[in-house]
């Protein structure tokens, strides 16, 4: 392994730092600020408390891991579900008990190890889980660029293209700085153009106001929408658990027994609980800043701070929210379309570094019925909970690993916990 460029304990000069954390900044912009967009909220919102519960993070882990809390893509699908019968307020409530889960776990986990992680949820049924996630969101994608009806006009087709083809040019053949922004370079190129062709307009950008405060939202008490939300839980709390270990394999150290898992799940917990009470969404840490640490080799915890309070900052510029929103369908329609099929790919390569055998009848198992479950529309009620796509496959998921664990306990063939 190379040595680090910059080290995880290291503080660079100011004008290096800044010029680092923004490169973080721009590597998750696009994907952090799409969650609000597909949610009809305030991305200034999101950006401030993002930006709050990265540095939360950043202290329980005891700046011992570089890291950044972007929007979590895993909560989308159920809160499409709550806001149209329940509301926003519903879904905050949601999002809070979420992050209060994820502090019982942490609590949990430091009494009594990680091993039941691997009982409870299988590879097998994480990645197909993870693999949901994007599939289900796809039609969302194609209604947002405007592909969903099938009467789209040459020039709506023409953008979404191009944005297109401007983000896979980002990603398969520049280099450098470049190759980390492929979002950033989509959206602009496919917003420029919409201009051009007078699918968008500067006007609303000019008229914001240069200072304002981001949108504060206030949740409202729904069982419903919790349990709703809990399977998506379910699903970052996995996430995380890998995302700490990628890390740990870049940096060169065993993320897991210091600070330990723990300490990062209390720090996530703190900052969705927080959060949810203000309006923002649920929020995880980011593979695109992990890329970024893997290219870059630069380390420093100090410039994952310093991206935080840039997003902190530029959450209280009106014109940031105000260029988001002018954004046209077809360019977030595009750039939703890959990064959606990014997500299922991110899914399917699970299965393949777990090295998932489907000739093994559970493996197949699993993965089939929550391929099934997640991307059919099959829907069930169960009391208040309307449980459906991911939630749906989530739950299927933890019971089949718990019948699969009983069944070799009953054998004597279970290996413990």
């Amino acid at each position: 392994m190379e040595p680090p460029v910059i080290p995880v304990e290291d503080r660079p000069p100011l004008p290096i730092l800044a010029a680092l954390s923004l490169q973080h900044l721009f590597a998750m912009f696009g994907a952090t600020i799409l969650v609000p967009v597909l949610l009809g909220v305030d991305p200034a919102t999101v950006l401030l408390f993002n930006g709050i519960g990265t540095l939360i993070f950043l202290v329980l882990c005891q700046w011992k891991v570089p890291a950044y809390l972007g929007s979590s893509f895993a909560f989308i699908s159920p809160a499409l579900i709550i806001i149209p019968a329940y509301g926003y307020g519903a879904a905050l409530a949601g999002f809070i008990a979420s992050g209060i889960i994820f502090i019982l776990l942490a609590l949990l986990i430091r009494k009594t190890g990680i091993g039941w992680v691997s009982v409870v949820f299988p590879d097998a049924a994480m990645g197909a889980i993870v693999a949901v996630i994007g599939l289900e969101l796809a039609p969302t994608a194609a209604a947002m660029a405007g592909l969903a009806n099938g009467s789209s006009d040459l020039t709506t087709l023409g953008i979404v293209f191009l944005t297109l083809a401007v983000m896979i040019a980002g990603m398969t053949v520049c280099r450098g700085f470049l190759r980390i922004i492929p979002v950033i370079l989509g959206i602009v190129t496919g917003f420029m153009v919409a201009v051009l062709l007078g699918r968008a307009v500067f006007d609303p950008v000019i008229a914001a106001p240069w200072i304002s405060v981001p949108t504060l939202y206030t949740p409202t008490l729904s069982i419903a929408a919790i349990a709703i939300i809990i399977p998506a839980t379910v699903v970052v709390f996995v996430e995380l658990i890998g995302h700490f270990k990628v890390t740990g394999t870049i940096i060169g150290r065993d993320l897991m027994q210091d600070p330990g898992i723990e300490r990062a799940l209390l720090g996530k917990g703190i900052s969705t609980t927080l959060s949810g009470l203000f309006g923002s969404t649920p929020n995880t840490t980011y593979a695109e800043n992990i890329g970024v640490l893997a290219i870059t080799r630069v380390y420093s915890t100090q410039v994952l701070a310093g991206t935080a309070v840039i997003a902190i900052l530029i959450s209280f510029c009106g014109k940031i929210p105000a260029a988001i929103g002018a954004i046209p369908g077809p360019v977030m329609g595009a750039v939703a379309l890959l990064l959606f099929g990014v997500i299922a790919a991110s899914g399917i390569r699970m299965l393949i570094d777990a090295r998932t055998d489907l000739s093994d009848p559970r493996n197949l198992v699993l993965v089939s019925l929550i391929f099934v479950l997640g991307i059919s529309g099959i829907s069930v009620t169960v009391g208040i909970a309307d449980l459906r796509g991911m939630a749906l496959s989530t739950v299927a998921a933890v019971v089949l690993g718990l019948f699969f664990y009983i069944v070799d306990w009953c054998r004597g063939t279970t290996k413990g916990i």
